[in-house]
């Protein structure tokens, strides 16, 4: 078996497009203009979600990574009860999802900080990770890290506080949750130790971990070696998923090129990878022929 290519969000076409509102517009209108403004919304972008099942289905892409805006206000009650009728649509895009073995995940934003030691962000973070479960709970999806729901560490040198918070989540939440390595506060050997300690899957980036360890090379041995590690993190190793992306400028550049010239050896063994690139599905197109090559490898093995 070669690596499942998953697509992050949006297209570079027009193909998958998603609406969204401001604070600031929203808050303009009345409570009647507000709800037809999410009701317009959240329909529409049920329907790009569909769209993107369907575009997922005829390029061959197994993994979508779902926007974390993808309702706006979901967190509100205003949006949950704008919501509540549309269940039985999106219920049945989940479904569809389930049939068509297209796995469904999620990347709450840079807001969700477990690890603060702020009271108030722990709760707004706690706030936005619920309102993601909720979307996985009414796409009917499991209660598992296959519906990964995937964060950051987030504030350094807290990793008690961040193992204990984990803990006490609902299972809504913690049963699909799953940390990554960054470049600043976590990288791959700390936050793989906050997994363990918390029975949380752990993502490996290896472009996070060549930025943090500053390291000339992509198969430097221990890409693969935290690669393998992060697997063991994973009640089912088949499930593992890793991210990659390259460097724009430079190798060791934090910001993400628009496509994937460079890929670990190591990553021949992932079993599904979120291509993060800038230029979306080019990218994934670009690396079909390195897909190619490890599927025709993985036969001879076999």
């Amino acid at each position: 078996m070669s690596p499942e290519l998953g697509l992050v969000c949006i297209t570079v076409s027009k193909d998958i497009r998603y609406r969204t509102v401001t604070r600031k517009r929203l808050l303009e209108q009345s409570d009647a203009g507000q709800r037809k403004i999410l009701d317009e919304i959240y329909r529409d972008n049920i329907q790009t979600l569909d769209g993107a099942l369907n575009y997922c289905q005829r390029e061959g892409i197994r993994l979508y990574r779902m926007p974390s805006s993808l309702f706006p206000f979901f967190d509100e009650d205003i949006g949950r009860e704008v919501m509540q009728p549309l269940a039985p649509a999106l219920a049945r895009t989940g479904a569809r999802a389930t049939q068509l073995g297209l796995r469904l995940v999620m990347h709450p934003d840079q807001f969700v900080v477990l690890s603060s030691d702020s009271p108030e962000v722990v709760a707004n973070s706690i706030k936005i990770l619920q309102m993601h479960a909720d979307i996985m709970e009414l796409l009917q999806q499991p209660r598992s890290p296959w519906a990964l729901l995937e964060i950051h560490g987030g504030k350094a040198n807290r990793s008690d506080e961040l193992v204990a918070r984990i803990r006490d989540l609902p299972d809504p939440i913690r049963l699909r949750l799953c940390l990554e390595n960054d470049e600043y506060s976590y990288g791959a050997l700390d936050i793989h130790d906050v997994c363990v300690r918390s029975g949380v899957p752990m993502i490996f980036d290896a472009h996070h971990h060549i930025v943090h360890d500053k390291l000339s090379s992509y198969d430097d041995p221990s890409v693969a070696e935290m690669l393998a590690r992060a697997r063991e993190t994973w009640a089912e190793p088949a499930h593992q998923v890793v991210h990659i992306s390259n460097g724009r400028e430079d190798f060791n550049d934090r910001q993400h090129s628009d496509l994937i010239a460079t890929m670990p050896a190591s990553y021949a063994g992932a079993p599904w990878i979120e291509i993060e690139a800038k230029l979306k599905e080019e990218a994934i197109a670009g690396l079909r022929d390195w897909k190619a090559v490890q599927a025709g490898q993985a036969a001879v093995v076999g």
